[in-house]
């Protein structure tokens, strides 16, 4: 039988050094395995501690996590080795996996030598004894009894006592995921009002934890969207009193701090029905009527911007686009926000109310550093309506006051030659007046610009008046190789003695790599002579002279 994990994949994934580790670990029979399928291998890997290990793929395609610290430190471990070899040797000599076998040896038990098995192992293992003790709780019809222990388990598994650091995070998500896979078993039938409400108290004590621990995996907010999706269901099958549900759901996705109930009115639209909507919107509309002006306020506002998604959801319910509009209308603090308006303006099909909200944007952030996406927004639609002079003269004022490469490039588009010469004159004012002796933004600017033109003459002669950034002359050493290549030797000769001094063999590949674009410049002799100098000067430097033969 062919093996399920290609060696050398495996040697690859892991390290060879691993590899080795792992190997001792399979020989040594330490690897169980729990369970195969066609898409991955489970086993429990035994060592000083116990660790669960699932490898993922088959053949070249290896994957997988363990619970070992070494996995959250350093990446694939010597168990996900010793799991992938001991699937190899399962498949090799046929055998089944433990539940596989498991099952079978279980399949030939009658009811009674069951139960003995079960009761045996809830006595001896709390989360199984837990498990049974609530399903038999479910089953007794005391519904009290129920959500009192089963809101006791959710208590205990979301407990973080201590600060729970990273490595410990994973072992705490299972616990609470255990909970959870509890409370799913009675989100049906007439259980399904109490997985309704203990859903939402474990979204809160998950909430309540994350402030207590490293969740950096994000472990709380897949139990989170977990907790919800059984609190959806139960409610499907629950059918609470609708308006009472509106209120539930506004509240949390009012004061929540994490999300879960976003757009709760449009996931909840079948349980709510017309009559949980209509409160839904008459709270957001009286919330929302209640927000003070906006006016030019910068910085987040997570109240406003709530209610506007909520009221814009009922308004696209309604097919009321003026009403969609007039919400964004309210929040316009920012260049950015005008063109999110005239943007949706322009998608809905009202182009001319697009560039009149877009203009009176630009007029009423005038004082406002410019936002070049809603100046080439305005040029666009103007263009359009073949008014390139309007165009051109917008543009122009932006690039007056904080130029840009993407505004010349619109100015060009709008403008031609003329508006585009226009622009790089202007900007070659601002420089020259500039009280800066050395470069500054705008000298590299005019370079950016003066490259995309093709005018590398006058790119040249920009960079040595006022210099420019390192990668910004290599740039231009590469485009204008053939035109300038004097200047382009020179660049090159300057950029591959700065990676010399800083060192390192990252720095000596990419000297490397220069130095062989300068084999195509200089003549043979010139070239010769110059490696001769570098390994005369670099001679200590071995792992670069090595790159040089």
């Amino acid at each position: 039988m062919t093996a399920r994990f290609d060696i050398d994949a495996v040697k690859a994934f892991v390290g060879d050094k691993v590899f080795a580790r792992g190997e001792a670990y399979w020989r040594d029979g330490l690897v169980a395995i729990i369970d195969m399928n066609a898409a991955r291998v489970r086993a429990q890997v035994s060592g000083t501690e116990n660790y669960r290990t699932t490898v993922t793929g088959r053949g070249a395609e290896i994957g997988g996590d363990c619970s070992c610290p070494a996995f959250s430190d350093f990446g694939p471990c010597k168990h996900i080795a010793a799991t992938a070899l001991a699937a190899n040797d399962g498949a090799a000599k046929g055998g089944g996996d433990a539940l596989t076998r498991i099952r079978a040896h279980l399949e030939t038990k009658d009811v009674a030598a069951l139960v003995d098995i079960l009761v045996d192992l809830a006595e001896r293992d709390p989360a199984i004894f837990q498990r049974l003790d609530l399903a038999a709780a479910a089953s007794t019809g005391d519904a009290a009894t129920l959500e009192s222990r089963l809101k006791k388990a959710i208590d205990s598994a979301t407990r973080t006592g201590r600060f729970i650091d990273y490595r410990a995070a994973g072992g705490w998500a299972g616990e609470v995921d255990s909970a959870l896979d509890a409370l799913e078993a009675i989100a049906s039938g007439r259980t399904a009002p109490i997985a309704m409400r203990l859903a939402l108290h474990a979204i809160t004590r998950i909430e309540k934890a994350i402030g207590h621990m490293d969740d950096s995996d994000g472990h709380c907010s897949d139990l989170m969207a977990r907790a919800a999706e059984i609190h959806l269901r139960a409610c499907r099958d629950a059918k609470p009193e609708r308006v009472d549900l509106a209120r539930t759901l506004y509240a949390r996705e009012m004061e929540e701090e994490y999300d879960v109930f976003s757009d709760a009115a449009a996931t909840y639209t079948d349980v709510l029905g017309e009559k949980g909507l209509a409160e839904y919107r008459r709270l957001a509309e009286a919330a929302f009527g209640k927000l003070p002006p906006r006016g030019r306020k910068k910085g987040y506002d997570q109240e406003r911007s709530r209610l506007s998604h909520m009221m814009d959801y009922f308004a696209e319910l309604a097919g009321d686009l003026d009403t969609r509009i007039a919400i964004r209308e309210a929040d316009q603090s920012s260049h950015y926000d005008v063109l999110r308006l005239a943007e949706f303006c322009l998608e809905h099909g009202r182009e001319d109310e697009a560039l009149r909200r877009a203009e009176e944007g630009l007029w009423l952030f005038e004082d406002e550093r410019p936002d070049d996406r809603l100046y080439v927004f305005v040029a666009r639609l103007l263009g359009k309506k073949g008014r390139k002079e309007e165009a051109v003269a917008h543009l122009m004022r932006a690039f007056d006051k904080a130029p840009s490469l993407t505004l010349h490039e619109s100015l060009k588009s709008a403008g031609g030659a003329k508006a585009s010469k226009a622009a790089i004159a202007k900007l070659r004012s601002m420089i020259a007046s500039s009280r800066q002796a050395a470069r500054d933004a705008r000298s590299d600017l005019l370079i950016e610009i003066l490259m995309a033109e093709g005018q590398y003459e006058d790119a040249w002669v920009a960079l040595r008046e006022r210099g420019a950034g390192a990668r910004l002359a290599l740039r231009l050493a590469e485009k204008s190789e053939k035109s300038h290549p004097a200047e382009a030797i020179a660049a090159y000769h300057q950029h591959v003695e700065s990676l010399l001094r800083m060192g390192g063999n990252r720095s000596y590949d990419e000297a490397a790599k220069h130095i062989a674009r300068l084999a195509s410049l200089q003549n043979a002799a010139t070239h010769a002579a110059y490696l001769d100098d570098l390994r005369t000067r670099h001679k200590a430097k071995r792992n670069f002279i090595r790159l040089l033969r």
